[in-house]
C-alpha cells in the first residue's frame, strides 16, 4: 500500500489505516511498514465495532477490511476479509477508486 500511496493521492484519495492496537503499537507498525499515510490507534475498538468488523474471525481484533468512504462519509465500497490474508489487491482498489470519480 505504501508504494501505491502516490497513485491514490493523485486520484484525490486519502488512505488511513486503523489498528485496534494502542498508540505505541500503532506507531511501531506504521514505522515498520514505512507507512506514508496515517495509522490511527483504536484500542477501545470503537471504530471496528462501528464498522462491524470487530472479532469476526474470533480472534479479538478487527478483521482485515477495506472501506472506501466518500467526502460525505458514505461507504461506497467495502471488502471484509474472511481470513487474515484476505485483502483486495492494489489494482482492484485503484480500479474502484477510479470508478468512483475521485
Amino acid at each position: 500500500m505504501a508504494d501505491a500511496y502516490p497513485q491514490f493521492r493523485e486520484l484525490g484519495t486519502e488512505i488511513v489505516a486503523i489498528s485496534t492496537d494502542d498508540v505505541t503499537d500503532a506507531k511501531q507498525m506504521a514505522s515498520l511498514v514505512n507507512a506514508p499515510f496515517p495509522v490511527l490507534a483504536d484500542p477501545s475498538s470503537e471504530t471496528a465495532l462501528a464498522y462491524e468488523v470487530f472479532d469476526l474471525l474470533d480472534d479479538g481484533v478487527a478483521a482485515p477490511a477495506v472501506f472506501i468512504v466518500d467526502g460525505d462519509q458514505v461507504v461506497q465500497w467495502k471488502q471484509i476479509g474472511q481470513d487474515i490474508a484476505d485483502r483486495p489487491s492494489l489494482g482492484e482498489l485503484l480500479s474502484v477508486v477510479q470508478g468512483q470519480g475521485n
